[in-house]
């Protein structure tokens, strides 16, 4: 079970939020370092086998290929390694590609885990009132590639077993049952809008006055979360002002280090693992309630 999908939108959105931003703002390695493995951790906790393919086959991979492309092509830096057809390759730029990276790595884990748990549902209560055609916008685009995606896999399905799938004949035959797939899917989809523009008049939408039922229900334990991730957040907020939170990389490498820094990255590591923590609470209590059964 998702503990954490279980909390009110809103905690949701200030999370992804601030671990988003934050990821993007502190290039300290020590704020990377833990960004990148608490998103690594909560991926693995939401995807499972998924989430371990994803980083392997994509995340890592674009991980070392910005690393390595990045002192060839950047020759900043003090410190020079060796050179490569008369191109300086430096240790600053090989660390900031290094930094940049993780920083990347990070922020798509952080999004893959944004898009388990924060639904088209949760966007469309959120924003509805305040921007309502955006957010109807945003809501029906996020759930657009999905639900292509199912379609077309059912409709492969049922041409296949008339002997019309994309994997039966030669090469032109091939090419002319995907395009008849393409041409169902598309068939679909216009049907589809057509229902649901209908369905929207009927039910009143646009009109004023008209309210909405929810099932979200804003209470004790979201605004302990949010106050925790407002605290860790102020927290990163102020080391970064006060320059607690320093890194430099050209022209020569430099960052903060000491006990204020530590106690900046404890708050930031608070906020990153806050998913994680909950669901790793929730299951201490759940087997520990099982145990006086």
């Amino acid at each position: 079970m998702n503990r954490f999908q279980s909390y009110h939108p809103l905690v949701h959105f200030a999370f992804f939020a601030a671990v988003v931003i934050c990821t993007l703002l502190l290039m300290h390695p020590v704020f990377l370092g833990v960004s990148f493995a608490a998103a690594m951790l909560y991926a693995v906790l939401l995807g499972r086998a998924r989430a371990l393919r994803f980083s392997l086959l994509f995340t890592l991979p674009m991980l070392a290929a910005v690393a390595v492309l990045n002192p060839l092509f950047v020759h900043q830096g003090m410190t020079m390694l060796f050179y490569i057809h008369d191109n300086p390759v430096t240790l600053e730029a090989v660390l900031f590609g290094a930094a940049a990276s993780v920083m990347l790595a990070a922020m798509l884990l952080w999004f893959f885990c944004c898009n388990e748990v924060f639904t088209s549902d949760e966007f469309l209560y959120l924003f509805g009132r305040a921007v309502p055609s955006l957010a109807l916008l945003l809501s029906m685009t996020l759930r657009l590639i999905p639900r292509f995606k199912t379609q077309i896999g059912r409709i492969s399905r049922a041409q296949a077993a008339i002997g019309m799938g994309t994997g039966a004949g030669n090469l032109w035959k091939r090419a002319r049952n995907g395009m008849r797939i393409l041409s169902i899917l598309i068939t679909w989809a216009l049907e589809n809008a057509v229902e649901t523009a209908d369905s929207m008049k009927a039910r009143g939408y646009g009109l004023p006055g008209r309210t909405a039922f929810s099932i979200f229900r804003f209470c004790g334990r979201d605004a302990i979360c949010l106050a925790v991730i407002a605290a860790a957040v102020a927290a990163c907020v102020l080391g970064q002002l006060t320059g607690t939170v320093y890194v430099q990389y050209y022209p020569y490498v430099k960052w903060t280090s000491g006990p204020a820094t530590a106690a900046v990255a404890a708050a930031y590591g608070v906020l990153c693992f806050l998913p994680a923590g909950l669901e790793g609470w929730g299951e201490w209590k759940w087997r520990s309630l099982q145990s006086t059964i």
